[in-house]
C-alpha cells in the first residue's frame, strides 16, 4: 500500500515537471533523446563508414563492409562504440538543436507569413535552416567524432591483413580538443566545416531540409487511422533518409577528408576550400570515392533516421507537445482578428 502511494506520488511529480516545461523545451529533450538512441543503435556502421570515405584506408574497401566489422572486432575495447562516445556527445545536442529549431523556424515562418501555404516547401525551408543552426553550434563535435573514429588503434600483436597499424594519436574527447586547438587553434575545429570552408553547410542545409521534406509529405498521405502506427513512421524516416542523403552525399566526404587531414600522412597538399576539395578527390581519386561507403551508408541512414524521427515523435507524445499547428491557428486566426494572442513556447 506504502508502494503504490509513493509510486503514485512519483508520477504526479514527474507529470507537474512535465506540465511546467515550456514547448520549446520538451521538444529539445524529445530531440535529444531521439538522436542519442538513434546514433547508438548504428555507432559500428558509422565507424566502418567513416574508413571507407579516407583513401588511405583502402584495403578496407576490397573487401565489402562485413569483413572490417570482423576485422575491427579484434581490436582492443568497445570496438563497436569506438568514437562514440564523442558521436553521442555531438549527436544529443545536435538533434536537440535540430528539431527544435525545426519547430521554432516553422512557427516563425507562419506567424509572420500568415497566408503561408502549409506544405512540402515549408518544411524544406524550416528544416535547413534548423540543420544549419545546429551545425553551428555542434560542428566541434563533429570533428573530435571523426578524428576518433578514424585512428585505428595498432597493437604488435595484431597483424591480421587489411588492418592498418598507427600509433594512437588521441586517448579520448578532451584530449583530441586540447591537441587539435593547441595545433590550429579555433580554426582547427572548425576545418572542413562551417566557419572557413563550408561543406557541412553546404550538405547540412540541402540534407536536412529534403529529410524533413520527405518525411512530412510522406506522412501527409498516410491514412488518418495509421497515423500513429510506429510502423508506419518507421518506413517514411527511412525513404526520407535515403532520398535526402544520396542527393548530398558528395559533400559529406568532401568534409570528412578536409576533417582527417591532419591525420592522413598521405595528404601532404593542403587543399583549400570545398569546391577544391571536391574537384581535387575527383581528379586524383576518381568520381567514384565522392560515393564511397554510400552502400553501407544506406544500412546506416535507414534505422538512425527512421529511429529518430519515429522516437521524436513518440517523446513528443509522452511529454505531451501540442500538435504542430493546434497552437498556430489560434494564433495566426487571432492576429487577422485583431485579437492579442500568445505561443507558449
Amino acid at each position: 500500500m506504502e508502494k503504490r502511494r509513493e509510486g503514485r506520488e512519483r508520477g504526479m511529480l514527474l507529470d507537474g515537471v512535465r506540465d511546467s516545461m515550456p514547448v520549446y523545451v520538451k521538444e529539445l529533450l524529445a530531440g535529444g533523446v531521439a538522436g542519442g538512441f538513434a546514433k547508438t543503435m548504428v555507432a559500428p556502421l558509422e565507424r566502418v563508414k567513416i574508413l571507407f570515405q579516407v583513401p588511405e584506408k583502402q584495403n578496407f574497401k576490397a573487401s565489402g563492409c562485413w569483413d572490417p566489422l570482423e576485422k575491427l572486432q579484434k581490436q582492443k575495447g568497445c570496438w563497436v562504440f569506438i568514437g562514440n562516445g564523442a558521436s553521442v556527445a555531438r549527436i544529443v545536442p545536435y538533434a536537440a538543436l535540430h528539431y527544435m529549431a525545426y519547430e521554432q523556424y516553422r512557427r516563425w515562418i507562419i506567424l509572420s507569413f500568415p497566408d503561408i501555404r502549409r506544405g512540402p516547401v515549408l518544411d524544406l525551408i524550416a528544416g535547413s535552416f534548423a540543420g544549419g543552426t545546429a551545425v553551428l553550434f555542434t560542428y566541434p563535435l563533429d570533428l573530435v567524432r571523426t578524428k576518433l573514429a578514424y585512428q585505428v588503434v595498432g597493437s604488435k600483436k595484431l597483424h591480421m591483413k587489411g588492418i592498418v597499424h598507427a600509433e594512437q594519436a588521441y586517448k579520448g574527447i578532451l584530449d583530441c580538443f586540447s591537441k587539435t586547438y593547441r595545433e590550429a587553434g579555433l580554426r582547427g575545429l572548425y576545418r572542413g566545416g562551417v566557419m572557413f570552408s563550408a561543406p557541412s553547410l553546404y550538405g547540412i542545409f540541402p540534407y536536412s531540409g529534403l529529410k524533413f521534406y520527405f518525411y512530412e509529405e510522406m506522412k501527409r498521405h498516410v491514412p488518418e487511422e495509421h497515423k500513429k502506427d510506429v510502423t508506419v513512421k518507421l518506413a517514411c524516416g527511412s525513404v526520407a533518409g535515403v532520398l535526402g542523403q544520396t542527393f548530398t552525399y558528395p559533400l559529406d566526404v568532401v568534409r570528412r577528408q578536409m576533417q582527417v587531414q591532419r591525420l592522413s600522412a598521405a595528404n601532404s597538399v593542403d587543399v583549400k576550400g570545398t569546391m577544391a576539395t571536391l574537384v581535387s578527390i575527383a581528379q586524383t581519386q576518381g568520381w567514384k570515392q565522392l560515393f564511397s561507403g554510400l552502400s553501407i551508408n544506406y544500412l546506416k541512414v535507414v534505422p538512425s533516421v527512421a529511429i529518430g524521427f519515429t522516437g521524436y515523435d513518440i517523446m513528443k507524445s509522452w511529454l505531451q507537445v501540442p500538435a504542430r499547428d493546434d497552437d498556430l491557428r489560434k494564433v495566426v486566426t487571432n492576429k487577422r482578428n485583431g485579437q492579442p494572442s500568445s505561443l507558449h513556447s
